[in-house]
Order: structure tokens, then sequence, then C-alpha cells
């Protein structure tokens, strides 16, 4: 039996039982009716009683019809209520909206987010995102805001003071800061997993506008050994310093904003990660066809490449190596160990089809900025290798969100400044004794379009 059948016979089976029931509420009513009446009837003024409520009953029905029908009445009682006014939504701000980065303390007690979120909302400010890091005597409130356009950089403070809010630090955000925390940490953990140069990148694009150094424990021009950290690091108000898995320190700074004790936990996290993981570099090659026909395949580099580039050097001459080094001749293969560290920048090696280092291209993270520089075997030159490698090294620093890359060369060196004219891009020239700094600035979010082999483009 479905369950269709079943449902049409339980409708069905009530009908007789509900007739059975109103019949004997008809008999229980007459029966009643029956015993007042009498009872009354039988009184000594029952018959008066009787037609005395009759004619009571006949009145009240009379005033009724006659109030019912009075102009507008019936139209009055007879329309339908009217439904209550809907909320009428806020209007959207003028003037379009921004977003904002705000950084406040608050007081650690019941109800001292809801006065924050309280202040701005008076303001018509939106909050998308939050996030609380705990302090010993309160809380640090990080919020992403969308405010109206109008509202000033003064107006938001002041409404976090408001508030209950303190030492407020306000920046304008973009849509990259959409992205929640747990979603941007995952990504940077994943980046560092498979790169071991990306670690100094993930700490700088977790804490924001920072500057990360990587300190060798020992500097490559043979002076004193930099100070050990503790294997657990050091937090210093706005400086972090952690031991770098690959020997030496990594410094973590950020003057207009103090660090957290959950920012501090967050950057060693990062940091283990990438101690128990050791050296990786992403095993990938592209084979290029230069101008004049012959292959060659770029690919990372990293300290394994150390005993080829060293030959590499003994095939370069004085004048090559004095214009990628800038000094002494004796002292270009103590840097190598420092550059093909990937902690320090990421290095692309040029081999050709039978094996054999030709030209190396250095992207070296200084800071906030970023150092490009070539080095090309002189029988390699003027083929355009060295084009090839710079094209890639700034699309490198691009992705990596860099603004600008700058070289530091000779002015008689017209191979490399050929090289950075050849990216397209737009290039300040400072020259000071005879050296030159050629500064190429990036297009935000943009990753240059790789230029074409230029035959003056091998030498650095």
């Amino acid at each position: 039996m479905t369950d269709e059948t079943r449902a049409k016979r339980s409708h069905r089976t009530p009908h007789w039982r509900r007739d059975v029931v109103e019949l004997a509420a008809l008999f229980t009513a007459v029966a009643t009716a029956e015993c007042v009446a009498g009872t009354v009837a039988h009184a000594p003024d029952g018959p008066a009683v009787l037609v005395a409520s009759a004619g009571a009953l006949l009145a009240a029905t009379g005033f009724h019809t006659w109030w019912s029908r009075l102009p507008g009445r019936a139209e009055r009682e007879t329309a339908a209520p009217e439904p209550p006014a809907p909320e009428v939504p806020a209007a959207a701000p003028e003037g379009g909206t921004a977003l904002w980065r705000m950084r406040t303390t608050v007081r650690d007690e019941p109800g001292s987010l809801a006065a924050l979120c309280l202040a701005l909302a008076r303001h018509r400010v939106d909050i998308l995102a939050l996030q609380t890091h705990p302090l010993a005597d309160g809380a640090v409130d990080e919020l992403l805001l969308r405010a109206p356009e109008a509202l000033t950089d003064a107006e938001l403070k002041e409404a976090a003071t408001t508030g209950g809010g303190s030492a407020t630090w306000l920046e304008r955000a973009d849509a990259h800061d959409l992205v929640d925390a747990p979603t941007r940490a995952l990504t940077l953990a994943t980046r560092t997993a498979l790169d071991t140069a990306e670690l100094p990148l993930a700490l700088r694009q977790l804490f924001g506008r920072c500057t990360v150094r990587s300190t060798p424990a020992r500097s490559p021009r043979g002076g004193a050994p930099a100070a050990p950290v503790p294997a657990e690091g050091v937090w210093e108000d706005t400086v972090l310093r952690l031991p770098d898995p690959s020997g030496g320190t990594l410094t973590i700074e950020r003057p207009y904003l103090p660090f957290t004790p959950a920012e501090f936990a967050r950057a060693r996290a990062l940091v283990e990660l990438d101690a128990r993981l050791g050296t990786r570099v992403p095993p990938r090659g592209e084979v290029l066809t230069l101008p004049e026909g012959e292959e060659i395949t770029v690919r990372r580099a990293d300290p394994g490449d150390l005993a080829a580039a060293r030959e590499m050097h003994d095939r370069c001459s004085a004048t090559t190596l004095a214009r990628r080094y800038h000094g002494p001749i004796g002292d270009a293969d103590r840097y190598l160990r420092h550059l093909l560290s990937p902690r320090f920048g990421r290095t692309l090696a040029a081999h050709t089809s039978s094996g054999r280092l030709v030209a190396l291209g250095h992207l070296l993270w200084d800071g906030e900025e970023t150092e490009v520089a070539l080095l090309v075997e002189d029988a390699w030159q003027r083929r355009g290798v060295g084009g090839e490698l710079l094209g890639r090294l700034v699309a490198l620093a691009a992705e990596a969100g860099c603004g600008r890359v700058y070289a530091v060369t000779q002015s008689s060196n017209t191979g490399m400044v050929a090289a950075m004219r050849a990216l397209d891009l737009p290039l300040d020239y400072q020259v000071e004794d005879g050296t030159l700094v050629v500064t190429a600035r990036l297009a935000p979010a943009r990753v240059p379009v790789l230029p074409a082999a230029a035959p003056g483009a091998a030498t650095a």
C-alpha cells in the first residue's frame, strides 16, 4: 500500500465521527434550552421575563443594524488593515566607497569590541574582516573596513577613539586584502614549502610593508661572524629576529607598527616549516632558441651549481668580472656561495645543450628594494643570453610584488643599459663617479612581457 493511499483513507474515515459529535451537541443544546425555559416559565414572573428578554434582543439587533449603516462606517470596518510600512534601507554612501586597514588597541573587557563597532557604524563604515591579537593588558583588533569615500583617515581615527580604541593605525587597502587571514597563511605556507627562496617573500607579504633581511653567518668579505640568535627567536617591539635555517639570521623590521605576539608566532611557524623541509628549488627548466639558432636551457640555480659557476669564472675575462663584481677579481669566487643561496634571492642559470654553464642572472632581495645583476661568459656575450635572463628576473620580481628593480654597473657597460632599455619599462638613471644605477619601475600587479633577445644585452 502506498503512502498516498494511506493518506486518502485517513482523510475519509473521520467524516461520520464528526456528524455524530455535531448531533450530540445539538441534542445537548435543545435539552439545555428546554430546561432553562421550563424553569423561567414556571416562575411567578416567568412569562414577563421571557417577553422582556426578547424585546431587549430585538432592540439591540436594530441598534447594531442602524449603527453599521451610517455613512462611511461600513467601508471603515470592512477595509483591510494597512500593512506596516517596510523599513527603508539606508541609502548607499554618495561618492563610492574605499577600503581601509585599521589596527587599534581596545580594553580586554566585555563590550569593548561592540562599542568600537557601534562607533564605526555611526559613520556608515562596514567591517569586512576582523582579527584579534591578544595582549597582556588588552587586545589589538585588526579590521578591514569599507567606508564612504568622503570619510577621511582623521575621521576614521576619531571614530575609533570614540569607540574606545587607542594607538590607532590606518592605511588604504586594496582587493588583495579581501582574502581572509587563514587562506593567506595557508597560501604562503604552500609557497614556502615548494621553494626555499619564498620564505623572505612570504614573511614580507604576511606582515605588509616591512623590510626582511637575510644576514649570513659569515660575511662574504670574510668579516667577523654575526651574533647568533636564540632558537626561539627575539621579539623587540618593531623588530623580529629569527635563526635562518640556511645559516645566519632573518631580520624583519616594521618601524611604523609594532609586532604582536600572534605575529611573532606566525613568523616562527613559517621559519620552522622551512627548516624542517630543507633546501628546495623547483626542478623546472625552459629551452630557448637564440636569434643565431643555438639552444640554451634556463633554470633556477642553487648551491649545487657552485663548482660550475667557479669554472665559468675561470673562463671569463678580467674586464667581465670587474663589470659584474665592481671590485678585485679575487673577490669574485667569494660571493658565489652567497649569490647561489636561495635565501638571498633567486638565481637563473643558462646552460648550453652540452650542459655547460655560460651565464648567471641574480635577483637579490635588498630590504624593500630588489637588485638585478648579470654575468655572461665572454664567448656568449652579444648573443641575447643576458636579455633572456634579465626579462625573466624582472618577471619574477613583479610576481613577488616588488615595485622596482635596479642594476648597478659602469657607465661604459652599454650591454647592460641596452638590456634594461629592452624591458620597455620606465627607467631612472643615476651616475656617480663612473657608477651607473638604472632603476626600472614596475606597474602594480603586472608581470612584464619578456623581451625578445637583444644582440646587445649580454654583458653585465
